[in-house]
Parts: C-alpha cells; sequence; structure tokens
C-alpha cells in the first residue's frame, strides 16, 4: 500500500537547501538578527514581485491583519465584515482591536465572500471589510471594492493563502487599502516558522504598520503609538528571500495538479472546486466537498492517503466566541461539514496523483 502525506517539504527543501543553508550562514556571520538588511531586502524584493509600492515585514499573518486594522484606526464600537468560513485567525484580528466582527455567510461556487452578505450586514457601526481569498483564489473584488466605495469602507484583504492569485489581472493584495499575508511554513512562500507581511500602495499606511510592530516606534526609545512587537526576523527574511525566487515555478506545479485533479475525479459523490471567472487560483490547498466526507476520510486514510478538513468547526461554534454571539451562518456550517483537502505538494509524481484519483472514483 502507498503511503501518500497531505504535504512534505521533502522534495521542495532537497532541492534548495544549499542557498537556504548559505543564506542562513550569511545571517548568522553578520551577526544582525533583527531589522537588518535581509529584511529591507525581502520587502523591496516582495513588494516587487507582488506589483506593490511597499510591503513591511511582520511576526505573523495574524499580525498582518490586526497591524492593518489598528494602522487603518480601527478599535472599539467598530465593526468589520468577515467570510464566516475562514481560519479564526482572521477573526481574531479584529478581536484584538476591540471591534466586533460580523460574520457573513460566502459564495456557494467559490466559498469566498459574497455580495449578498455584506449588503444583509451592513451597519451604521461597519467601518472595514476583510475579504479572505481561501484556498488560493481571489474573491469577487471588484464587487466588493464597489460596495465598500458606496459605503466609504476599508478594505483588508486577507492573502494568507493566495500568494500570487490574480482577479482580472491583478495580485491578490493589492485591491483594498491593505493586503496581508502569512508566510506559515505550509503557504504556498512559506518560512521555516512563522513569518507575515503586509503589503500597501500608501507609503503612510506601510509606515504606520511598521511603527505599530516595532513598539510604537520610527526611531529607538521614542514612541508615538502604542505598538506591540511583531517583526520579520532576519533568518526568516534571508530564507523567504530564497523560496521567492522559486514562487513562480511552485506556483504553476501547484495548478498543474489541481487540474489533473479536475480532469481525473469522475465520482458524482464529490463535489469539485470551482475557480470564478477573470480569476488565476495558485491552489493552496485542492478542496473538495462530499456528503459522506468522514467516510470519504477514514477510507482514504485506510489506504495510506492523509487528507485535512479546512476547516471542521464553524467560527460561530468555536468555544472561544460561544458568548460573542456571532449569529448562524448555515452555508458555512454546510462548508465545515462536507470539506476535504486532497494532498498536494511540490515534488508530487504522476503515479502519487493517480492513486488519490483512482482511490476517490472507487468511493461509494
Amino acid at each position: 500500500m502507498r503511503r501518500i502525506p497531505f504535504a512534505t517539504f521533502e522534495y521542495l527543501h532537497r532541492s534548495i537547501k544549499a542557498d537556504i543553508m548559505s543564506a542562513i550562514e550569511a545571517v548568522y556571520d553578520r551577526g544582525q538578527f533583527i531589522r537588518g538588511e535581509e529584511c529591507a531586502a525581502f520587502e523591496r524584493e516582495f513588494a516587487e514581485w507582488n506589483e506593490s509600492k511597499y510591503a513591511v515585514g511582520v511576526g505573523s499573518g495574524l499580525d498582518a491583519i490586526y497591524l492593518a486594522l489598528k494602522a487603518l484606526g480601527i478599535g472599539t464600537g467598530d465593526e468589520v465584515l468577515v467570510q464566516s468560513n475562514t481560519f479564526i485567525a482572521t477573526v481574531l484580528a479584529v478581536s484584538y482591536t476591540g471591534a466586533t466582527p460580523v460574520l457573513v455567510d460566502p459564495d456557494e461556487i467559490t466559498y469566498n465572500m459574497a455580495l449578498k452578505g455584506l449588503k444583509e450586514s451592513l451597519t451604521t457601526r461597519t467601518k472595514a471589510i476583510i475579504p479572505v481569498h481561501l484556498y488560493g483564489q481571489m474573491a469577487q473584488m471588484d464587487e466588493i471594492m464597489e460596495f465598500a466605495r458606496e459605503n466609504q469602507l476599508y478594505v483588508v484583504e486577507d492573502c494568507a493563502q493566495a500568494h500570487g492569485a490574480t482577479f482580472m489581472g491583478k495580485k491578490a493584495g493589492n485591491y483594498g487599502n491593505i493586503g496581508c499575508f502569512s508566510f506559515y511554513p505550509g503557504k504556498n512562500l512559506g518560512a521555516l516558522g512563522d513569518a507575515g507581511a503586509i503589503v500597501t500602495d500608501n507609503a503612510d499606511l506601510a509606515e504606520k504598520v511598521r511603527m505599530l510592530g516595532n513598539y510604537g516606534s520610527s526611531r529607538k526609545y521614542y514612541h508615538e503609538f502604542k505598538g506591540s512587537n511583531s517583526r520579520l526576523d532576519e533568518l526568516q527574511a534571508a530564507i523567504l528571500r530564497v523560496k521567492l525566487r522559486h514562487l513562480d515555478e511552485y506556483n504553476k506545479e501547484r495548478a498543474d495538479i489541481a487540474e489533473k485533479y479536475l480532469r481525473g475525479i469522475v465520482n458524482p459523490l464529490i463535489k469539485l472546486p470551482t475557480v470564478g471567472p477573470d480569476r488565476k487560483a495558485i491552489w493552496y490547498v485542492f478542496s473538495i466537498l462530499c456528503e459522506k466526507r468522514d467516510d470519504l476520510q477514514r477510507y482514504l486514510k485506510e489506504n495510506g492517503v492523509e487528507t485535512i478538513c479546512h476547516y471542521p468547526i464553524a467560527i460561530c461554534d468555536q468555544p472561544a466566541y460561544k458568548y460573542d454571539n456571532l449569529g448562524i451562518q448555515p452555508y458555512a456550517r454546510y462548508i465545515c461539514e462536507r470539506q476535504l483537502s486532497l494532498p498536494l505538494y511540490i515534488g508530487m509524481t504522476d503515479q502519487e496523483l493517480s492513486y488519490v484519483i483512482d482511490l476517490i472514483n472507487d468511493f461509494r
């Protein structure tokens, strides 16, 4: 019996090991580990790659969203619209500012933020929208941005799963006021630990995020804001610089694997993902829906195939938010009970892919 992991770094990291080790050694020898030349260089390179004017490295994807909201002045008494089928970090970032997260049920085709939910959730206290570019494809940003303009709302894009995804030819992070990225190891661009960044075309917002992540300071011992400690360290920046050079080829390989899944899986019990029009997905995960999800996951595991549910418990049902009265989002719950992510990683062979596809097609 074959063993197919959900994800592995074995091939990817082996192919760039010498460059990674060299980058780490250079930081070690230089002896500067915070706010040095590696972080500055990565910020320039990532901004250029993402076709943004500015990038600021921070400690994590959650920090990126939190600092973005703080830089925009979001706080107590404000409401922020967030799609309901996201990872909890998106909602936690809103809570940390003192604002109230308002969950919006997603579109039933792409599972991303839908205009209908935004209109239903808007109040006089609404100040911002956080569309999450889920699973590697962007939300319907033309409609979201028009809605935001009509109602004078800020837009903070959660791009944690969308490094390089595009909508109408424009990359994730470049529609809203600020775009927020996670470089958690499993992302398409992943560090060897926690890391994140924001992108923006607004110089003042970029500088404010930088200050907020550096104790509210732009010069030592002078603190203009009540900031926090969230900075991209030199080692992670150096590692990310190496991986960034390969990101386009990684995204292409993931897209090739996804296309084989889309062509090969023909089981009527499986709902395959749909990429909306005018989009290029970068396939952070290959997400399917199945009414017998738990049976399918068990069957695949028994045959050596590892899968993951993204995410099995809706935000409104999380114990952390049981007293927050977040309401009920029926389609988010529907997705949570049926979603399953299939193996997809750099170096996945055609034989491994065919094995997974054949198992899924044989499932009853």
